[in-house]
């Protein structure tokens, strides 16, 4: 079988350049570690310089090639110098994950402020669609790229008291749609992934609460919830060759809970 019809290649990310935001933990990290494992090169940021670094260490410590670089996604001139500081390290950018996101409140969307409402679309939509318009340049320049949007199971079906959370991920997954039937002349490949309920920090206070974890592993089909780890598998995919023909998609990683009714 010649070089060019086999499968196992097509999963390596060697020379790849890959951006990852909300890396310095949970999700996040768990990704940039699966792109770096398959060879890319990763950027991992964060907010905190003392996080990404620690994380970027850890990554190296293993053989790995990564770099913490600072950035609150909610600032368009971070998100520049992120673009910027990365193409001068590594001439530029093949994969880009939106993965940074925020939920500073639980309960009823009409209890929620104007500036609460603000905040969650602007880090949650906002700055994903400005971080790829920033990328999109150097990814066209090199041939193509993909993006990985992080949404949510939450973005497909409403909960209780995560509002304004779902509206913001069912908005991410319209713009990874748009991006990627508008993007496809470039050979940019753009699909969302949406987790159901991961053992982060960022869900700390839905997991440490005994009754409503008892009652979501009832749900749920897989009887869990998820590990980061988990997240990692199908985000190696989707950002390497071996999905060529995969953009516009939706993936849920949630455990079967969207099918349980």
């Amino acid at each position: 079988m010649s070089q060019q019809n086999r499968i196992a290649p097509k999963f390596r990310l060697d020379g790849k350049v890959a951006i990852v935001t909300g890396a310095s933990k949970g999700i996040g990290e768990a990704i940039a570690r699966g792109l770096a494992e398959f060879g890319a090169k990763v950027v991992i940021s964060s907010r905190n310089q003392d996080s990404v670094d620690a994380v970027a260490a850890s990554f190296k410590e293993d053989g790995l090639e990564a770099v913490g670089i600072t950035c609150h996604v909610g600032k368009k001139d971070q998100l520049e110098q992120l673009v910027e500081k990365t193409k001068e390290i590594y001439g530029g950018i093949d994969i880009l994950i939106n993965n940074a996101a925020t939920n500073p409140v639980f309960g009823p969307v009409n209890d929620a402020s104007d500036e609460v409402f603000d905040k969650i679309m602007g880090v949650n939509i906002k700055s994903p669609w400005q971080l790829s318009n920033l990328v999109f340049p150097s990814m066209k320049e090199r041939g193509g790229g993909s993006i990985i949007n992080i949404s949510s199971v939450e973005g497909h079906k409403p909960g209780f008291g995560l509002g304004l959370y779902s509206v913001s991920k069912a908005g991410l997954i319209m713009l990874t749609q748009n991006q990627a039937k508008e993007w496809g002349f470039a050979k940019i490949r753009v699909n969302a992934l949406c987790p159901g309920l991961v053992k982060t920090k960022f869900s700390q206070a839905l997991w440490t609460n005994d009754a409503l974890l008892k009652q979501l592993e009832t749900h749920i089909p897989s009887g869990r919830i998820a590990q980061p780890d988990e997240m990692a598998g199908l985000a190696v995919f989707l950002a390497s060759d071996a999905a060529s023909y995969c953009t516009g998609g939706v993936y849920t990683a949630d455990g079967g809970y969207l099918i349980a009714g």
